[in-house]
């Protein structure tokens, strides 16, 4: 039987915490310090397809889907230059199916979160990505697409989120802050350009 997400998945936002001792991140690794929003560039479209080339020759068929998220799939859209991609495979735990093979494209391991509907990340230096993994199931898969189709379609959106970009990289950048706080300056902003999709989309109700 093929499990789907839940609506109330795909509208609600929440990552569990890592079990009690478990961390996410493997050893010697951890999240980015510094936040770098750079202007728009046209070439982090064909950064994407050079990785995604890489990715399928690495894993044929297994890579179930191969899809370029996050703000530099936005064209406009100010972000750091970090291509984000959402890979699918059957099942991310049998990491042996998938981890050597990237592997040997320049990928390596540095987030394993089995708890969080089995998400790894995966990173690449040269052009710089972050390559999350999830399975077929997973409601985040639906998320991304979701912001960045908005985002797209919408200009006054795509203002509200570069602004909110500026200045959250500006204060964590003064308070010598990393990504993932960087993140969380922004995240009120990026749940409220959620609601008004999910409620164009009629997924939820005002």
């Amino acid at each position: 039987m093929v499990v789907m997400p839940q609506l109330v998945e795909i509208t609600s936002f929440h990552e569990p915490v890592p079990p009690e001792g478990q961390s996410p991140y493997l050893p010697g690794a951890g999240p980015l310090q510094g936040v770098e929003i750079a202007e728009w560039n046209d070439k982090w479209a064909g950064q994407f397809q050079f990785l995604a080339t890489q990715i399928r020759n690495g894993l044929g068929w297994r890579a179930l889907a191969i899809e370029h998220v996050g703000s530099t799939s936005v064209q406009e859209l100010p972000a750091k230059p970090i291509i984000d991609i959402d890979l699918v495979v059957a099942d991310p735990n049998e990491e042996q199916l998938y981890v050597p093979s990237l592997e040997k494209v320049g990928f390596h391991l540095v987030v394993r979160e089995p708890w969080w509907y089995g998400h790894r990340v995966l990173r690449h230096s040269n052009p710089a990505c972050n390559l999350h993994v999830f399975g077929y199931d997973s409601p985040e898969l639906i998320k991304h697409r979701i912001f960045r189709d908005w985002l797209r379609a919408h200009p006054n959106e795509r203002r509200v989120y570069a602004e909110a970009k500026r200045i959250a990289a500006a204060q964590a950048t003064a308070a010598d802050e990393h990504t993932m706080q960087y993140n969380a300056r922004k995240e009120s902003v990026i749940k409220e350009i959620y609601h008004r999709a999910f409620t164009a989309m009629g997924l939820v109700k005002n």
